[in-house]
C-alpha cells in the first residue's frame, strides 16, 4: 500500500512539473530597430490629387503639360522623385537643390528642407519664379525659335536654369548655343531644354523677390 502511495505521489509531481515546464509566459518585447516618427508626407507625392499639393497661391492646373507635369518630369530625372535623396555632390532632395540655391529664395536650414516635402514643393515653384524674371528677355526673344538643333521654350530654359543656374542659361544664348554647359555628371542644358520643351508655365509669375515665407 505504501509502495503504492509513493507511486501515485511521484506521478503527480512528475505531471505538475512537467505542466509547468510548458506553460506560456509574456515577454515584453521591445523592435531591434529604429523608427522615425513623421507626418506621413513623404508617401503622399507624386499624387494623381490636386488637395495632396501645397498651395501656393496660384490658380494652376494640375494636369497634362502643365505644372504638376513639368515638376513631376524634372523630379523623377533629378532624384525619381525622392524628398530625402542626397547626391554625392551634396544637392539635395526631389528637386536637387544646391545650398546657394535654397539661400536665394529665404531657405535657411538644408536639414529642416531635406525633412518637409511641402517646403521643397514650394521651393521650387519660388525659384521658377525667381529664374523666369531673371531670365525674361531671354524668354522673350528666343522662345519659338531653333538653336543649335533645339527648339526653344520657356519651359525648357526654365529646366535648363534649374540644371545650371541662370547665369549659365544666359551664357548659352550669348554664345549662339555653341557654349556646351554640362554639369558634373555630363548633363548639358541643352539636354533640358529639349528634353523639358513644350510644358505650359504661363501660371508661374516673373517674380524678382520670388521667397519661401514660411
Amino acid at each position: 500500500m505504501i509502495k503504492k502511495w509513493y507511486f501515485y505521489a511521484s506521478l503527480i509531481v512528475i505531471i505538475t512539473f512537467l505542466s509547468l515546464g510548458f506553460k506560456p509566459f509574456s515577454v515584453e518585447t521591445k523592435p531591434w530597430f529604429l523608427t522615425e516618427k513623421t507626418d506621413g508626407s513623404e508617401y503622399i507625392y507624386p499624387s494623381l490629387e490636386k488637395d495632396d499639393y501645397p498651395k501656393v497661391n496660384l490658380n494652376v492646373p494640375y494636369t497634362g503639360n502643365h505644372l504638376i507635369g513639368f515638376k513631376e518630369a524634372v523630379a523623377f530625372k533629378e532624384s525619381q522623385g525622392k524628398y530625402r535623396m542626397v547626391n554625392s555632390l551634396g544637392y539635395m532632395g526631389k528637386y536637387q537643390f544646391g545650398s546657394k540655391a535654397l539661400r536665394a529664395i529665404g531657405v535657411r536650414d538644408d536639414k529642416d528642407f531635406l525633412k518637409d516635402p511641402a517646403l521643397q514643393e514650394k521651393a521650387f515653384v519660388a525659384l521658377l519664379s525667381k529664374n523666369k524674371w531673371i531670365l525674361r528677355n531671354e524668354i522673350r526673344k528666343y522662345e519659338g525659335k531653333v538653336i543649335n538643333g533645339v527648339e526653344i521654350t520657356e519651359s525648357g530654359i526654365l529646366a535648363a536654369a534649374h540644371l545650371g543656374g541662370a547665369g549659365s542659361v544666359k551664357n548659352f544664348f550669348r554664345n549662339g548655343g555653341n557654349r556646351h554647359f554640362r554639369d558634373a555628371f555630363g548633363t548639358s542644358l541643352r539636354s533640358y531644354m529639349r528634353d523639358f520643351a513644350g510644358y505650359d508655365l504661363s501660371f508661374i509669375e516673373a517674380d524678382k523677390n520670388a521667397a519661401i515665407n514660411d
